[in-house]
């Protein structure tokens, strides 16, 4: 059925005809209703509108629409798209039309003693969660948080601590700040940091759950600079480290597989570090790595296991390059380079092939195609923060969502639908669909102390995770640990 919209006695504008077409089975137009002619000038309000109407799907109450085209966001009107794409007006429109997206709202902080420089997640749908089987007890969910104290953090959701690592000073904890932490099962931990080690933890709690402890396993030696970066891939029990020297470490969780620990680099060892010799030595068993590479010139800030392979890790560094490295031969396959140095680093799973998004410390991301002699590397640029990008983290239900957080003080969710038309050889510009900033700062203006003029002073985001059950989950300078609605974010 054709029909047109205008008012009577006007002069006729300009109209295009589209076909309406969705993926939603409760919202499917009937037969013979899914083709319009609808205003050239006609936005996405409008377009929801006419959607709603008694003579399309007639909605009891009105339903917000966003519109897809080929693939892509409606972010103008339907004359300014056709316009910038170089299609003819007098061509139909399919538009795909999805229920719009559910803000991130604001549930829940946890405060710490110090800065918070990591997060990792447990839940039903959590890979660690996931990887546990039977020892994953429903309703187990947690969040893992790494600080600046020194400490690692357990909680529950009610914001309880359900167990905090020993200090160093006690024995068997790190000496100096944490800067990376992953729930490997639910009765398994890992962590690194400034004290150039990384650490196994056996976590286990008490038969009601509100009380665990964490206590090391093993201790891996190798790193002869601060470790920024972890992985975990829990069937294999394997641990991928980047440290600031530009090495890369692979681990295993097994202490009968893993090699012996470099001497030279053990507590009390005459070239061990001053304060690895204050340290009381612990009585967990101390291994070295499987292999200890250096494919960078430079600090490496992030690594990666490939979702599908695990003999297969994905790196990116200070020396702006993001290397495919082949585990089983330490041999790097692939080096994509960039134009600025890389802070973090998350692989999206698409259907024709894993999509790597590394952040940048000129406030963007990059999205790069890994794959050897893929006709385009870069595929997309996100701008939108105003400072360096420091972790990164994909969507648990879409392959075009990820989220960023950055050293301005917010998160934002990006859906790569969403963009328009770039310049150069970044590809297109991404836009962020959403922007979530630090509850602590909405607190802080409210009390009167007023927003800086320095983008992320005091609120710096220094981790970030998401996850189906927890949501958005992410921590900085202002020593806590910040939950958002993370589900219906993507359409």
């Amino acid at each position: 059925m054709d029909s047109s919209i205008g008012q009577p006695g006007a002069a006729e504008p300009q109209q295009i005809r589209v076909n309406f077409t969705t993926t939603s089975p409760d919202l499917q137009l009937p037969e013979g209703r899914t083709q319009l002619l609808v205003p050239a000038d006609i936005k996405r309000y409008g377009l929801s509108r006419v959607l709603n109407s008694e003579s399309m799907l007639n909605t009891p109450s009105p339903i917000p629409f966003d519109f897809l085209i080929n693939g892509s966001f409606l972010r103008t009107s339907l004359e300014d798209y056709l316009r910038a794409n170089g299609l003819s007006a007098e061509s139909a429109v399919t538009l795909q039309y999805v229920r719009s997206l559910v803000p991130p709202v604001y549930q829940a902080s946890f405060e710490h003693d110090d800065w918070v420089s990591d997060v990792d997640v447990l839940s039903q749908h959590s890979s660690a969660g996931l990887w546990s089987g039977d020892k994953y007890v429903t309703g187990q969910d947690r969040i893992l948080s790494a600080s600046y104290d020194g400490l690692l953090r357990v909680w529950d959701k009610s914001g309880s601590t359900i167990a905090t690592s020993p200090s160093g000073s006690l024995g068997g904890g790190h000496t100096a700040t944490v800067k990376a932490a992953r729930f490997l099962s639910a009765t398994q931990v890992v962590s690194a940091g400034l004290d150039r080690t990384v650490r196994i933890w056996k976590y286990a709690e008490s038969d009601d759950h509100l009380s665990g402890t964490l206590r090391t396993a093993l201790e891996l030696y190798g790193h002869r600079a601060c470790v920024d970066a972890l992985d975990v891939h829990g069937p294999t029990g394997r641990v991928l480290s980047a440290a600031s020297d530009g090495s890369v470490g692979l681990w295993t969780t097994s202490k009968t597989s893993a090699p012996p620990a470099p001497t030279d680099l053990l507590p009390g060892a005459a070239s061990a570090s001053k304060k690895r010799k204050l340290t009381p030595s612990s009585s967990a068993p101390q291994r070295g790595p499987l292999s200890l590479t250096k494919p960078h010139t430079s600090a490496a800030t992030a690594v990666r296991f490939d979702p599908a392979d695990s003999t297969v890790a994905y790196t990116a560094s200070q020396d702006h390059t993001l290397r495919t490295l082949d585990l089983a031969t330490s041999k790097t396959e692939n080096v994509i380079a960039t134009s600025h140095p890389l802070l973090s680093l998350c692989v999206l799973r698409r259907g024709g092939g894993p999509l790597l998004a590394a952040g940048t410390s000129a406030r963007h991301v990059t999205l790069a195609d890994p794959r050897a002699g893929a006709a385009a590397t870069r595929v997309m640029t996100l701008r939108g923060h105003r400072n360096m990008v420091s972790c990164v983290a994909p969507s648990p239900d879409s392959e075009h969502g990820l989220v960023s957080g950055s050293l301005d003080g917010t998160c934002r969710v990006w859906d790569l639908r969403s963009a328009r038309a770039g310049a150069g050889v970044d590809g297109p510009v991404g836009e962020s669909v959403y922007v979530i900033e630090r509850e602590s700062q909405s607190r802080r203006v409210v009390i009167g102390g007023g927003k800086s003029d320095v983008p992320g002073r005091g609120v710096k985001v220094f981790g970030v995770a998401w996850d189906r059950t927890w949501g958005i989950v992410s921590g900085g300078e202002d020593r806590m640990v910040q939950v958002n609605r993370g589900r219906d974010l993507m359409s």
